[in-house]
């Protein structure tokens, strides 16, 4: 089977899976205690604003009817009418998500980028104190949440030492008429980055130390090959055998850390997004919960299943590149 099948197949296999995703959530956000319509109105509202508002916003049908009618909208690209915004959802979800995949992003990109190094050279010199230095990392780091890091990060680097701003985002697309102080576009992305810097450690802190866990194992573990083992035999030089031999081999259970990885970096994204005051996807469901908006808690729901499986397809398809040994068949 080709690799575009194999794709393909695997889009058709989530489609289950986001319907599921649709319908638990669906259910499990119309039995929150509560009325929205109360939290709108006030407590003590007339009663024709009430099922005016109840009818708008189809509040006034049977829950079932009210799940097919969502069910058919999702199939359409039609995600309802926020509650609490009185905006379409699905505009709402567009000028969020940019915010929070760009926060993902980088902190993967720090995560990848300082994991991968850490657990070669851990690997390399084990048992020496590089070694030591990068397991202990490792492991303050796993047992760490996100949140806590960016509150110390703001404290130390925002109050005290007023290196980075503690709040806000400026996103490097914006116009540089709408960012204060900033004339040309080259400003706008120095001002994203320096906002960017403490949310990003915050965020990928974590995804950096479970990678360079498992790179330092899988690198042990391709040292110690019978491949390597004839390569130094023959007296290639080490690096040789550690960039072309060893590395890539090593790479499969990195791969499949980073994209599990995603289910954890969108829990942490909303957490850091409520800690700096980022206007994310994170920040929009917390609103969504706080004012029992059902329609946009399905939506963000839905939006972060849909990047979650995304995420797991590439990771699959990632492994026909990097060993050669896996195959698409249908066995």
């Amino acid at each position: 089977m080709s690799l575009l099948r194999y794709t393909l197949r695997r889009i058709a296999q989530a489609i289950p899976v986001l319907i599921g995703i649709v319908t638990i959530t669906f259910f499990l956000a119309n039995q929150i205690p509560g009325d929205p319509v109360d939290i709108m109105l006030g407590p003590t509202p007339a009663q024709e604003q009430v099922e005016a508002i109840r009818a708008q916003y189809g509040l006034d049908r049977p829950i079932h009817e009210r799940y097919l009618t969502y069910l058919a909208g999702v199939a359409t690209g039609d995600l309802g009418l926020s509650i609490y915004y009185d905006r379409p959802v699905l505009e709402m979800i567009l000028l969020r998500l940019p915010v929070t995949l760009l926060l993902m992003l980088s902190a993967f990109a720090f995560a990848i980028v300082t994991a991968i190094p850490l657990g070669v050279i851990s690997a390399k010199r084990r048992n020496e104190p590089a070694d030591h230095v990068s397991r202990i990392v490792s492991l303050i780091g796993v047992s760490t949440p996100s949140f806590w890091i960016g509150l110390v990060l703001i404290i130390v680097f925002a109050f005290h030492l007023g290196w980075f701003p503690a709040r806000g985002l400026v996103l490097p697309w914006e116009n540089p008429a709408d960012v204060r102080g900033a004339a040309t576009q080259f400003e706008v992305i120095r001002q994203s980055v320096h906002h960017l810097f403490l949310p990003m450690i915050g965020l990928g802190t974590l995804q950096m130390a479970q990678i360079t866990r498992i790179e330092r194992s899988s690198m042990v573990d391709s040292l110690q090959g019978e491949y390597v083992k004839l390569a130094r035999a023959y007296g290639v030089p080490e690096s040789t055998i550690v960039r072309k031999h060893a590395f890539q081999v090593a790479q499969l259970p990195v791969i499949t850390i980073i994209g599990l990885g995603l289910s954890t970096a969108l829990g942490g994204a909303v957490l850091t997004e409520t800690v700096f005051e980022i206007q994310g996807m994170g920040r929009l469901i917390i609103t969504a919960i706080n004012n029992q908006d059902y329609q946009l808690i399905m939506g963000t729901t839905l939006v972060f299943g849909f990047v979650y499986v995304i995420g797991v397809i590439i990771t699959d398809i990632t492994y026909s590149y990097l060993d050669p040994r896996v195959t698409y068949g249908d066995d």
